[in-house]
């Protein structure tokens, strides 16, 4: 289980820094730049963020749910697990709470 439970901390980690680049720098870049211009094909070709990102939370989503389930959490909370990989700079608060909650309930699993 604390296997799972450092796989899942870097994987949110992975897909939150995944999220926060593809919304805040290639979004902006592909859509908010002059069409054609160098900038906006850069975030033409930085949208493979979004690939990544996709095969990536995947990952996420299983070892967060079986996590969730050997530690006994609830529906609503393993959902908000789940969910958070989806929503920009979220992760990184559900990921904290989940380390906290860690420590409380298992502390037997969080090396410091």
């Amino acid at each position: 289980m604390q296997r799972l439970f450092t796989t899942y901390r870097v994987l949110a980690i992975i897909v939150g820094v995944l999220l926060v680049f593809g919304a805040f720098v290639a979004l902006p870049l592909r859509y908010l730049t002059t069409e054609g211009s160098d900038l906006q094909q850069l975030g033409e070709t930085l949208s493979l963020v979004w690939v990544v990102h996709g095969w990536v939370y995947i990952a996420y989503v299983v070892v967060a749910f079986l996590f969730a389930r050997g530690a006994r959490w609830t529906i609503p909370f393993t959902l908000l697990m789940l969910v958070a990989g989806l929503i920009p700079v979220l992760i990184f608060w559900v990921e904290h709470r989940v380390t906290q909650r860690t420590r409380q309930e298992h502390p037997e699993l969080v090396s410091r």
